[in-house]
């Protein structure tokens, strides 16, 4: 029997903002989404190699669970292939959050499981992002409502994986290199001896491709 989807929500005291409120006005925003295990801390340490433009909001995941905190759980999903009710959980959250920020231009930057939800959250509100960065990520299984509006309008997406990066199945990684291209503008990079991380060349490129896409 299937465990039932949580409901979830994030918490807000735990949001790093990289500015004030007051210095956050009129500017678009840039949302992290960590890996598992991890917190909103951990992709925070990149801010200082993104462009400046974007706000940066990084989000601590809502589920407790080993050194840190979850977007979904191992012990009620398979590992890198989570059931899409659980990711849907995960996104509505996040989506909760968004609805009480301003409306401006947004971007997603995920890593491993936020990289999946990043996705995740394209595919549930599609018109709400404006591209999307999913490093050593991969797409969750199943269709969504908003899988044919992304393939309409195919939205910016970038994927970086390393060679060496043995975290995520071989099934997710093909599910994701069949999925992306149908529903996004991919720039897709594959890293040569990198595994499961962000490397400085990778981190260069990330930064590219987010000032490419910045509202002009």
């Amino acid at each position: 029997m299937p465990f039932p989807a949580p409901d979830l929500h994030l918490d807000r005291d735990a949001v790093l903002w990289s500015a004030g409120e007051r210095d956050r006005a009129g500017r678009p925003l840039l949302v992290l989404l960590h890996g598992y295990g991890s917190d909103e801390a951990d992709l925070f340490g990149i801010a200082a190699y993104l462009p400046l433009e974007p706000v940066i909001a990084s989000l601590r995941a809502p589920i407790p669970e080993g050194p840190g905190f979850a977007w979904f759980s191992r012990f009620t999903n398979v590992a890198a292939d989570p059931l899409a009710g659980n990711a849907d959980a995960a996104a509505r959250a996040v989506l909760e959050w968004l609805d009480e920020q301003p409306v401006v231009p947004t971007g997603l930057l995920g890593f491993s499981q936020g990289g999946a939800l990043a996705l995740q959250l394209l595919r549930l509100a599609p018109e709400r992002f404006d591209y999307a960065v999913q490093l050593s990520g991969f797409v969750v299984q199943g269709s969504q409502q908003g899988d044919a509006a992304l393939a309409e309008r195919q939205p910016p997406v970038f994927w970086g994986r390393g060679t060496l990066d043995d975290s995520i199945p071989a099934t997710s990684l093909d599910r994701t290199t069949d999925w992306l291209p149908q529903h996004s503008s991919l720039d897709a990079r594959i890293y040569e001896g990198l595994g499961h991380g962000i490397s400085p060349l990778e981190l260069g490129d990330i930064s590219a491709f987010i000032r490419a896409n910045l509202p002009r």
